[in-house]
């Protein structure tokens, strides 16, 4: 696919992109007021999210839930032995606080996600209890079976736990 590959990646990586970057958008003309700009910018995050799953779906990047598994691991890992150590490694040599502790929170969350993957793929095939996951939706971490009393990353509390 060639030169079309690396468009739909660029395209996927784009739409992903505007698809975050909206629904905060969204979040924060809510919080001054504007009801109208809030629902556009999550209508538009909705359709971006379309575009995106349709350009992952076209590269055939959409695979075995097994596959799915060890692509995401593989992400995880990436991100917490070369990405963030790097990143963290450059706000320190420019000695750039905020993105230093922006970088290390999420550092310390993809370690958590890299083994929850691990543990899924490792016991995809066992016929086994079903439980919840919890979501910190201040750090990122996630918790399988319970919200813990005090985040492990950001020290949220249980009561801001999502459920999953």
């Amino acid at each position: 696919m060639g030169k079309s590959l690396e468009d739909l990646k660029a395209a996927f990586a784009g739409e992903s992109q505007a698809n975050r970057k909206y629904a905060i958008f969204a979040k924060k003309a809510e919080e001054e007021g504007y009801q109208l700009a809030a629902k556009l910018f999550r209508a538009a995050s909705a359709a971006e999210a379309i575009h995106a799953a349709r350009h992952l779906r076209t590269m055939l990047a959409v695979k075995t839930t097994a596959e799915n598994l060890q692509a995401a691991i593989d992400g995880e890992h990436y991100e917490v032995n070369s990405m963030y150590p790097e990143f963290m490694q450059d706000a320190e040599s420019e000695n750039e606080k905020t993105a230093l502790a922006s970088f290390k929170k999420a550092w310390e969350v993809e370690k958590v996600h890299e083994v929850l993957y691990r543990d899924m793929l490792a016991n995809l095939s066992k016929e086994g209890e079903q439980y919840d996951f919890y979501l910190c939706p201040i750090c990122g971490h996630i918790h399988a079976r319970f919200a813990p009393d005090v985040c492990p990353i950001c020290g949220a509390t249980k009561d801001k736990f999502e459920r999953f």
